[in-house]
């Protein structure tokens, strides 16, 4: 599910009296989706709860999350956890390039925007935007 789905999920389950936490590995989408509280790990995205076979790694996950949850308490908060896929970031150099640019391992995707971007009128309006 895409992190703007799950963002207005979120925000609806939320609206019904059920609180919510999204984990995310991808800060800025999850700030531009704006759920009522998430949590950011530095992974590669599709990893978010931790390494494949690693049950003491995602559990760590799991643990801090919960751990925040308990102190988010103004609306579209984001926690850092301060869990990262390797020590020195190395894994970033791999996920940023697309092949086709400098070579030099450097970002090569387009750039990200600061504002959310909507396909359609309904979805900003939902979003609060």
């Amino acid at each position: 599910m895409c992190h703007q789905t799950v963002g207005l999920v979120a925000r609806a389950l939320e609206a019904a009296g059920m609180p919510t936490l999204c984990l995310t590995a991808a800060y800025s989408i999850t700030a531009a989706a704006n759920p009522p509280r998430a949590a950011f790990v530095d992974v590669p995205l599709g990893n978010t709860v931790g390494r494949p076979h690693d049950p003491e790694f995602q559990r760590d996950v799991l643990r801090r999350a919960l751990a925040a949850a308990q102190t988010m308490d103004v609306p579209g908060t984001i926690t850092d956890l301060g869990v990262s896929w390797d020590g020195d970031g190395s894994w970033k150099r791999f996920a940023s390039s697309t092949g086709v640019g400098s070579g030099d391992g450097e970002d090569d995707r387009r750039q990200r925007l600061d504002t959310p971007q909507y396909q359609y009128e309904a979805d900003r309006l939902a979003a609060g935007g």
